[in-house]
């Protein structure tokens, strides 16, 4: 169990095809009587571990996951699989309403299954692509975000994303943790009910890498902690940051890939969610519930945006170089134009900014003067 966390400890259940559900509270003191209702479909079997194969071009592992071609697709309100259980159809969450629920994956890209993996990193390498997905759905009603859920609702998926995070990253051959969340069809999410996912890999990702890497660099070089200048440097700078906590600072990067890109970075150095305390988890619901709000300010319709977390990989040579950090990121860079991937960033990673950061962060702070004065205030 997260050892920082002083929330009720979630209820676990099982749902028809053997796949875990686990239900996380608002209320501290716990579910008044909560009894959670079994899964009574007749689900066909889990699909088969995937398959990892390796591109010595890039030096990347790539998961081949066919069965993800059925899932579920933008289905409307009335068949979606994450509002609560109700007379007309039984959907992935049993319970007639719930807080927070977070399940096992019906369409894993990674898993069911975990194990410890020898085989070489070499042209031609196939392994299983063993690891875990699970969904997080943050709320009953389907028209929802995580924003309007408000700042005890993000208090409540901050600790579900903390528990999580400790309890997969002890499992057998897992490497790192991600949470995140896609928000928005122009992102490519397939279901509009608001949730995330937690991913659990079986190796250390590609762009974790790169950044211990240059952390390990960094400290060769100077003796410092890169994350630590880099914070250092934006609050020097100011042009860019949005706001500074007791605990925390978001700020736009001075090299940001995108038009819109928001980071929010502890000003301690921690592994991941589950080692921050009570009031870092506190301070973070209020400060994420702001930046939700002020991204959703911008325009008169929602913004499209990815959320992840950078987490510490289990166990990695650099691991002691990982600062725990948000990344928020959307395409949008005008009201009716989205960035486009195109030839140079998708070929060949080489990324050329539409707006510049510091315009960027003038239009946040415009849009977050906007918010109610008890967001503002909270």
């Amino acid at each position: 169990m997260d050892k920082n966390s002083t929330a009720t400890p979630p209820v676990r259940a099982s749902l028809g095809d053997g796949r875990e559900l686990l239900y996380f509270f608002d209320n501290s003191e716990g579910p008044a009587g909560f009894m959670a209702p079994s899964d009574d479909r007749e689900l066909p079997l889990r699909p088969p571990t995937s398959e990892l194969r390796y591109d010595a071009l890039s030096g990347e592992w790539v998961s081949f996951a066919a069965h993800r071609q059925s899932r579920t697709h933008l289905p409307d309100a009335s068949e979606c699989p994450l509002c609560p259980t109700r007379t007309q159809m039984a959907s992935e969450i049993p319970a007639n309403t719930y807080d927070v629920a977070v399940f096992e994956n019906r369409f894993p890209s990674f898993g069911p299954e975990q194990h410890v993996s020898d085989v070489p990193a070499v042209l031609g390498a196939v392994r299983p692509a063993d690891g875990r997905c699970e969904v997080i759905a943050f709320g009953p009603s389907h028209t929802d975000s995580l924003a309007s859920l408000g700042v005890r609702r993000i208090r409540t998926v901050i600790e579900a994303w903390a528990h999580r995070t400790h309890e997969l990253s002890q499992l057998e051959g897992i490497e790192q943790v991600f949470a995140f969340e896609n928000r928005g069809a122009e992102i490519g999410v397939t279901l509009h009910h608001p949730h995330g996912q937690i991913y659990a890999y079986p190796y250390t990702t590609p762009r974790t890498e790169n950044q211990l890497e240059r952390a390990a660099a960094h400290r060769a070089r100077t003796g410092r902690q890169l994350m630590a200048d880099i914070l250092d440097f934006e609050v020097a700078d100011g042009k860019r940051v949005l706001e500074r906590g007791a605990h925390f600072t978001t700020f736009v990067p001075f090299a940001a890939h995108m038009p819109i890109e928001v980071h929010l970075v502890p000003h301690r150095q921690v592994a991941d969610l589950s080692e921050l305390n009570g009031e870092e988890r506190d301070e973070l619901a209020r400060m994420y519930h702001r930046l939700l709000s002020t991204v959703d300010a911008l325009y008169p319709t929602p913004t499209p945006y990815i959320a992840g977390w950078f987490q510490a990989p289990t166990r990695h040579q650099h691991r002691s170089e990982a600062w725990l950090h948000l990344q928020l990121t959307s395409p949008r860079r005008a009201e009716n134009k989205l960035k486009y991937l195109a030839g140079s960033e998708a070929a060949m990673g080489a990324f050329i900014g539409d707006v510049t950061p510091e315009s960027t962060a003038a239009a946040l702070r415009t849009a977050m003067a906007t918010l109610a004065p008890e967001v503002l205030t909270k």
